[in-house]
């Protein structure tokens, strides 16, 4: 039988990001600087694929300090944390790397900037993911206040109505950050906002992606991890745009071909923390099943680098 077309559109930007590509060369050149294993709390990035191939290289992956030995060197993840971790790290005298991203550095930096201006701070944000954890923990317990939606601006009381900032969430979706901080806004007028978009370029630059093939497709599968806030949001960002099936998949062996039995027209982007590898993992096994047409659509030309940290770079 003659296979059916297809025509793929590839969106651009998708996958890595600059954060995430420091993250991992972090992990990288630990290892080569001290050897396995080298130990890293919580999953350097949200990417199971990412993680098991530097668990291959020899980094060991725990959720606590604790578990990790005195002798050994600890590598934090790219989603922050809180003060109180590197902290305790001093304390025992570990060896330490933080990979937080120099993104969300900058809104813990800015958090700390409004309270030392005696502001109180309400973060826009999803509850347990690592990053709010990590941006409320850079301030004492009441100081920053968690809001994810409208409804939690209705009910957020403060200390003092004329004293308040807020900060986001770097991989929130921008649509839905702009109507919480309209609420924001409305309640308490006098509330002070960042001096420069807290979301990053990447998140912003992969959902515009999304939304300018999402009137060419008739499906989106967004490559991602089900615990990757930026990969989620861009499948929302898919079906509020206009598509009609939008699906989050961590790998290839994942894709749910009986909903996608007919189409013509296919949308593939990936969250900021999936490798280019398992795009084309994607791409090849549809097209083992189609003639396939790949068209790239750039919305954007990222050209960010980050620094690694001073420590891997001086010889040992």
């Amino acid at each position: 039988m003659e296979k059916p077309e297809l025509k793929i559109f590839l969106a651009a930007p998708r996958g890595f990001c600059a954060g995430v590509d420091r993250a991992i060369q972090i992990v990288e050149m630990a290892l080569e600087k001290w050897g396995a294993p080298v130990y890293v709390r919580h999953e350097i990035v949200h990417n199971k694929f990412v993680v098991d191939g530097l668990k291959d290289k020899g980094a060991i992956f725990v959720e606590e300090l604790d578990e990790c030995p005195d002798d050994r060197p600890v590598i934090f993840s790219a989603h922050g944390v809180p003060k109180s971790v590197p902290n305790a790290a001093e304390a025992r005298n570990l060896v330490f790397v933080d990979a937080t991203c120099p993104l969300v550095s900058k809104v813990h930096i800015e958090a700390e900037r409004h309270n030392k201006n005696g502001l109180q701070i309400v973060m826009i944000g999803h509850r347990g993911h690592p990053e709010t954890i990590g941006t409320m923990g850079q301030l004492p317990d009441g100081e920053v206040l968690l809001v994810e939606n409208e409804l939690d601006v209705q009910n957020l009381e403060v200390r003092d109505t004329q004293n308040l900032a807020y900060v986001t969430q770097t991989t929130l979706s921008i649509d839905d950050t702009f109507s919480v901080v309209q609420a924001l806004q409305e309640k308490f007028p006098a509330i002070q906002g960042p001096h420069k978009e807290d979301i990053c370029y990447a998140t912003t630059n992969r959902q515009l992606a999304v939304k300018k093939i999402a009137n060419k497709i008739d499906a989106l599968l967004v490559v991602g991890a089900p615990n990757s806030s930026n990969s989620k949001r861009l499948v929302e960002v898919g079906k509020r745009a206009g598509c009609k099936y939008s699906q989050l998949v961590q790998r290839a062996s994942e894709i749910d071909f009986r909903a996608l039995e007919g189409i013509e027209n296919l949308g593939i982007t990936a969250g900021a923390s999936a490798p280019e590898v398992l795009i084309n993992e994607v791409i090849d096994v549809f097209k083992e099943q189609h003639h396939v047409d790949v068209e790239i659509v750039e919305t954007a030309v990222e050209n960010v680098n980050f620094k690694v940290p001073r420590v891997l770079r001086e010889p040992t």
